[in-house]
């Protein structure tokens, strides 16, 4: 199934992000993590390239395909360019075809250490070529905040534009904090002319090492609430892990109770518990499957 088509039928489809393993792809290793998460009905799952998300692991069309073909699930394959030609590229597109993978998450990404830009610079133009060679459902990434390397927020809404006019049919955000911060964003896109769905990215926090390192990676602000909880459960981990999923769980159903966000992407970090607790928290409102 399309992406696109999940959003017609449903009024707030619910997602995940995954990533897959480095090295071998040992699927019976993964065979609980998709068990659990599939026993929780998301809409759809998106598989990044690495833990890190960069770079074009082997591993992120094999996954996607598992997903597709053993559960039944719409997959998402991620697909980055800046350190790619197009012939990389058309070969990824081969092996994500040949695995019945209707869906795609195309992204600029990081760029490797000492690496030129080879034939793509921006996502943008990486979503013009799939769309020009390839009948893929194409989804882009948005930034609620700005993108961490972009100073002119302005700027960062006419980029996601040109992801549009180029082919994007959906837009993932990154992670975010604070839900005003993602209100005003839908505003500014918009008022844009950007029509396409756009879904808020969550990622609860489960630990201080890790909201250090994303909020490093992705620029995203921390609002006083989630400053003064990790330092109330800075040595107290799990009381933390709870918080910050309750936290999440918050944003989320605040999000569905606005109508403003298209759909909820949960970053699970590929912990099921996490899935759970987030779909459970939006089945008690009155959401989700």
């Amino acid at each position: 199934m399309y992406i696109r088509d999940i959003y017609k039928q449903k009024r707030l489809p619910i997602s995940y992000e995954i990533f897959p393993p480095k090295g071998e792809l040992k699927v019976e290793e993964l065979r609980g993590m998709l068990d659990a998460l599939a026993g929780t009905g998301p809409d759809f799952i998106s598989v990044t390239c690495s833990a890190g998300g960069s770079g074009n692991g082997g591993n992120t069309a094999a996954l996607t395909g598992i997903i597709e073909r053993e559960y039944s699930i719409p997959a998402v394959a991620h697909v980055t360019c800046v350190n790619s030609t197009r012939a990389d590229v058309d070969g990824m597109v081969s092996d994500i075809r040949s695995r019945g993978i209707s869906n795609v998450f195309a992204l600029r990404g990081d760029r490797l250490p000492g690496s030129e830009t080879r034939d793509f610079r921006y996502g943008a133009e990486l979503v013009r070529y799939l769309r020009e060679t390839t009948d893929f459902c194409i989804g882009g990434g948005c930034y609620p905040e700005g993108h961490v390397e972009c100073d002119d927020f302005e700027a960062d809404i006419r980029h996601l534009r040109e992801k549009q006019d180029a082919g994007a049919e959906f837009f993932l955000s990154q992670l975010f904090f604070d839900n005003t911060v993602f209100y005003r964003f839908i505003e500014k896109a918009r008022a844009a002319g950007i029509k396409v769905p756009i879904d808020a990215g969550i990622m609860p926090i489960m630990g201080k090492s890790q909201i250090t390192r994303m909020v490093f990676m992705c620029g995203a602000s921390l609002p006083a609430p989630v400053i003064r909880m990790c330092y109330r459960y800075e040595h107290d981990p799990d009381s933390l892990l709870k918080a910050g999923m309750e936290y999440a769980a918050r944003q989320i159903t605040e999000l569905a109770e606005s109508g403003c966000a298209s759909g909820i992407h949960i970053y699970t970090m590929n912990k099921p518990d996490v899935a759970k607790f987030e779909m459970g928290a939006l089945r008690d409102a009155g959401f989700g499957v």
